[in-house]
């Protein structure tokens, strides 16, 4: 299992067999790793916000714990996943309220940043796509996860 740990600028492992916690990635450049998804390859990618700046940067960490910026230039970085295939690598900025899609190249950097959705209310949290590749987007302050198809458009908004 994996843990962003956003005050020590850290990723952790832990193992659970043992429950021993352990640091699998550092890097001080990180503002505040926030959300991980991990790709078909076992690559993992970190969202990075700074709440404070409202710009954020995405993380990609090899399966030996190599840490490399992959993106920056973006807003508060928060929810993040992989398609189903890997190819895909989704982000969500909360404070903006826009949802990015990157292509994965097979290095596991991104490429072809273009915008699914932007939402004109409501901030975003956590984010994850189903088999079919839709993406459940959490709404904090509507208290919704909206259903965004793999082409940005809304299937459905459930109220939690």
């Amino acid at each position: 299992m994996y843990i962003a740990d956003y005050s020590a600028h850290s990723v952790l492992r832990v193992d659970m067999a043992t429950k021993q916690i352990s640091v699998f990635a550092h890097n001080p450049q990180m503002n505040q790793p926030n959300d991980l998804a991990i790709a078909p390859n076992d690559t993992l990618y970190a969202s990075d916000p700074s709440w404070s700046q409202g710009t954020g940067q995405i993380w990609m960490i090899s399966k030996d714990g190599k840490v490399s910026r992959v993106a920056g230039d973006l807003g508060t970085t928060n929810g993040i996943d992989v398609s189903p295939d890997g190819k895909l690598l989704y982000v969500n900025e909360s404070v903006q309220r826009n949802v990015w899609v990157f292509n994965i190249k097979a290095d596991g950097k991104l490429t072809d940043k273009r915008l699914l959705k932007k939402f004109d209310d409501f901030g975003f949290d956590g984010m994850r796509c189903d088999v079919e590749g839709n993406l459940y987007i959490t709404r904090h302050g509507k208290g919704t996860v909206v259903i965004l198809s793999p082409k940005g458009v809304i299937l459905k908004e459930i109220d939690v």
